[in-house]
């Protein structure tokens, strides 16, 4: 099956929902969705949106805070851009029908989190992102020129690789003219040939064993991007969250949000010791990639499999009313946080890196947008500062959606690309084949592309890699195409490129520690080369 569109988005968190939205009146627009149209990064996302809304905030301490927790490698251009246009996104958002907290007074109910030197974290109680979602589904789904394909899985983009030319990474003149689309239940693949393609498809935290994504998270933008020969950059950069609960029979792990140490939550050992001011002044609100590092060294001196958030201080009432989801999700595993400490231990949670883009979200591919966790903005640099994350994502589809209703019109179908052709395909019925690759790269990358680093680790990981990566190739060139296949195949491409840029990185930088170039503001952990 055929079909055309004018904006094709792949992907229905708030990257993409709010793309949809703004082209949505100039042309007809399929998002694609690989589940339901709320299961997205977004929904989970607890803590909330950054942005300037009162005094004695300003853009310059918004931005100035950016750039130290990036530690010198953002793109300080995009970071002005991306602040100084934040006030007027969130306000987008509300018109859209968002709800954020507000005081008494009227005012917004702003939190502060870590990195942040003012209160300017915009929240729906700790659940924001469902809160966006919610809002931005409503929308989307009364609009006539928004259509969503839910459950349908982007198998690749197209480009002159399907036209049988070959091209080389980066050269200019490589086209997106739109994506091969699997319906799972029917196993139909459709060919749905677009003007413009935004990739929208979130993170890739499921490269590890141990993350707050959902399961959705395989990286499909990044892997499908560097197949087409665009430009990836910065995927060394993976953002641990400090606090994640400790529940190791529950995947993906439940997030316990920043906010609540802004609240007043203090990370302590097993032993009711504070540690944090060991590390840093700031103590249990220094940036994340201190955080989890300071965690991880302590969980490496004692021993213990975890450590502690406890919130046991602050009043029962404010505690529970901020953050009920939390509070709820405690109490099934057995924990009362107004009475017991919260066991945490760092888990993978954000990409800073991805598909390279510019100040309009272009990709080094001509007619292919990238917003969201997905792109590689330059904000970030070498740690995104928390609450960033949904502001940098409203921002450049913003940008991506005016430019790309600029050109849309000037742009022609390519009716030339062929049809998906699974002739001499065969069913593949050894899924405990694709089960446990996926098992055995997540434990590579666990092991040995974690929170610390070095060199050897890096070597180890890529050889192990490599078998994978052929085993999988082969099984993918001759089988029936399903889900599992292609997010593995996604999952050994994510994983590769983290690793080769970590290896590139002589360097300690950020979220990028490695035990071969500790430097002099760097955690000294008990390890040797």
């Amino acid at each position: 099956m055929r079909k055309k569109v004018d904006f094709l988005v792949i992907g229905s968190g708030i990257a993409g929902l709010s793309f949809a939205l703004k082209v949505a009146d100039k042309g007809k627009v399929c998002v694609v969705t690989k589940d339901k149209v709320d299961e997205t990064a977004t929904k989970y996302a607890q803590g909330g949106i950054a942005a300037v809304m009162y005094p004695p905030d300003t853009h310059e301490k918004h931005i100035k805070d950016t750039l130290i927790a990036g530690d010198d490698l953002c793109n300080e251009e995009i970071v002005r851009i991306t602040i100084t246009e934040s006030t007027d996104r969130v306000k987008e958002l509300i018109d859209w029908g968002t709800e954020f907290d507000k005081e008494a007074s009227g005012k917004f109910e702003l939190a502060k989190e870590g990195g942040h030197s003012e209160f300017r974290v915009l929240h729906h109680k700790d659940s924001t992102g469902a809160e966006i979602v919610r809002a931005l589904i409503n929308k989307a789904k009364n609009h006539p020129n928004i259509e969503i394909l839910e459950n349908h899985f982007a198998i690749d983009i197209l480009s002159q690789h399907h036209l049988g030319v070959g091209v080389s990474r980066g050269t200019p003149g490589i086209k997106c003219y739109g994506a091969y689309i699997l319906h799972p239940e029917s196993g139909e693949v459709l060919t749905i040939l677009s003007k413009i393609t935004l990739l929208a498809t979130g993170g890739t935290g499921t490269v590890y064993n141990t993350t707050t994504n959902p399961d959705i998270a395989t990286g499909d933008g990044v892997a499908m991007a560097f197949r087409a020969k665009a430009i990836i950059e910065n995927m060394e950069f993976v953002q641990f969250h400090p606090t994640s609960l400790y529940n190791p029979k529950e995947r993906p792990s439940f997030l316990i949000t920043e906010a609540l140490r802004g609240f007043g939550a203090i990370l302590k050992t097993r032993k009711e010791k504070e540690f944090m001011q060991k590390y840093d002044p700031r103590g249990s609100l220094a940036p994340r990639d201190i955080v989890a590092r300071s965690i991880d060294t302590e969980m490496k001196l004692s021993g213990d499999e975890h450590l502690y958030l406890d919130a046991r201080h602050l009043n029962k009432h404010d505690l529970i009313e901020h953050f009920p989801t939390v509070y709820a999700k405690c109490l099934t595993v057995g924990i009362d946080i107004t009475k017991d400490m919260i066991p945490v231990v760092p888990a993978a949670h954000y990409s800073c890196g991805g598909v390279k883009v510019d100040k309009f979200a272009r990709t080094s591919i001509e007619n292919l947008y990238a917003s969201g966790e997905c792109a590689s903005t330059g904000l970030h640099g070498a740690n995104r500062l928390a609450s960033n994350s949904l502001l940098e994502s409203a921002v450049f589809s913003h940008r991506a959606a005016m430019d790309a209703i600029e050109k849309f019109s000037k742009v022609d179908y390519m009716d030339e690309i062929p049809d998906w052709n699974a002739e001499g395909m065969v069913l593949n019925e050894e899924m405990i084949l694709i089960l446990q690759s996926k098992r055995e790269l997540q434990s590579i990358m666990s092991s040995y592309v974690g929170i610390v680093r070095s060199d050897l680790r890096l070597t180890r990981a890529l050889d192990r890699l490599e078998i994978i990566y052929k085993e999988t190739e082969d099984l993918y060139k001759k089988s029936i195409i399903n889900i599992d296949l292609c997010e593995l195949r996604n999952l050994i491409n994510v994983g590769y490129l983290i690793i080769k840029m970590a290896h590139l990185r002589k360097e300690s930088r950020g979220l990028h520690y490695s035990i071969d170039y500790p430097d002099k503001t760097s955690i000294k952990l008990n390890s040797r080369k």
